[in-house]
């Protein structure tokens, strides 16, 4: 696996779920004037997406995350995002939570399939963070956050080769291999079968620096072209125009990676297929994971840098619901299959004996395993990585 995808996967998950979130707050925002105490308004709006987006690119945050590092599990990163969405006032409930997080995944496991070369994933990435600083040109401070990060990206991987993109690309693909949540606008438009699948397109313009398929050329043995032969293909393909911008500024060219959701339609989910073997989620390998005392120090250093917001005096947080209706949410919330659930863990940053329980509880979640006799009691690291917090 590539210790080079971990960045290339949080940044581009997270950018999906800032297109969901500004979708839904604009969708549920009611004009300043009219709006009631526990009412969005659009200065709520602006005031979340700013403080998601300020502890998302966090300097000490983003220092971790670009660190040369395996990925982990599922449940690991699901914690670090239900941690990042709760940054500012807005609350989600589980089910709404569930389903905020299917549709971050599947958006960019579509992008990921449809890449035409590996290397263009770093172009998806850049397309979401082109988004994002849209989302808070008003703010110059965090503007040049997410700046800071869009140069460590460029340092860190305009140089790799074709190779190392190629590696990173099948790393993605074996993490999204298991998921098959259907979603609504990739049903509408045909680009994902009823069991969850996505279906390929045939067409289209074929990767930049290949020619369209359609020639084949014979060269003798001293590499001189003697014969052409031509062939009907299934496909209508064209050539680029023009490779995308891999700098700070610039025409990607490439459309992956930009917000589905600014034309307003409905987002639902759906789990894919009756069976167990369908589930939204596969579901977590009960035998010991032999990387959980590392998931645990690499949580404990990521969400140190993650503060949750707490209202003042007299300010109550924000419901954020992301069904249609309240009903919906809380049927979602019922008949969700206990194996698919997720927690939020909250690491509170106190002196207080509790934490050493809470301590527990989090190992219990990842299932620990025992530490090996050549260990060197690195087990004891997430300890002292607490006391810091």
């Amino acid at each position: 696996m590539s210790a080079r995808t971990l960045p290339l996967l949080f940044l581009n998950l997270g950018g999906e779920m800032l297109y969901i979130l500004d979708q839904r707050l604009r969708a549920q925002s009611i004009p300043g004037e009219k709006a009631r105490k526990d009412e969005w308004t659009d200065v709520d709006r602006k005031r979340v997406m700013n403080d998601i987006i300020s502890t998302m690119f966090n300097r000490r945050f983003m220092e971790e995350l670009f660190k040369p590092q395996e990925l982990y599990s599922k449940k690991a990163l699901r914690t670090v995002y239900d941690r990042l969405a709760h940054a500012s006032i807005m609350r989600l409930n589980q089910a709404s939570m569930d389903k905020l997080y299917d549709l971050m995944t599947m958006a960019f496991k579509y992008q990921v399939l449809l890449c035409p070369r590996p290397r263009d994933i770093l172009l998806v990435t850049f397309n979401h963070l082109d988004a994002i600083k849209d989302f808070v040109y008003e703010s110059p401070g965090i503007l040049n956050q997410v700046d800071e990060t869009f140069r460590q990206l460029i340092e860190t991987y305009n140089c790799l080769s074709d190779g190392e993109f190629q590696l990173i690309r099948q790393t993605l693909l074996i993490f999204f291999q298991d998921m098959h949540i259907r979603v609504s606008i990739f049903l509408k438009d045909k680009v994902q079968n009823s069991n969850g699948r996505f279906a390929l397109p045939t067409s289209g313009p074929v990767p930049w620096g290949t020619e369209v398929p359609g020639l084949i050329r014979i060269f003798n043995h001293k590499g001189v072209e003697v014969k052409r032969t031509e062939f009907t293909t299934a496909g209508n393909y064209v050539s680029p125009q023009r490779e995308g911008s891999f700098e700070l500024y610039g025409d990607r060219v490439l459309k992956l990676g930009t917000n589905m959701y600014s034309v307003s339609r409905p987002v639902e989910t759906h789990m894919a297929g009756s069976s167990k073997n369908l589930a939204s989620h596969a579901k977590e390998n009960t035998a010991p994971n032999p990387l959980a005392k590392e998931e645990l120090n690499f949580l404990a250093r990521l969400l140190g840098g993650l503060d949750i917001h707490k209202p003042a005096a007299g300010e109550t947080g924000f419901r954020l619901n992301l069904f249609p209706t309240d009903e919906e949410e809380e049927h979602a919330a019922q008949t969700r299959p206990e194996d698919l659930s997720y927690k939020v863990i909250n690491i509170e940053a106190t002196q207080e004996p509790g934490r050493r329980a809470e301590l527990s509880r989090i190992l219990g979640e990842l299932e620990v395993a025992e530490p090996r006799p050549d260990s060197g009691g690195k087990g004891e690291d997430l300890l002292a990585l607490m006391d810091g917090l």
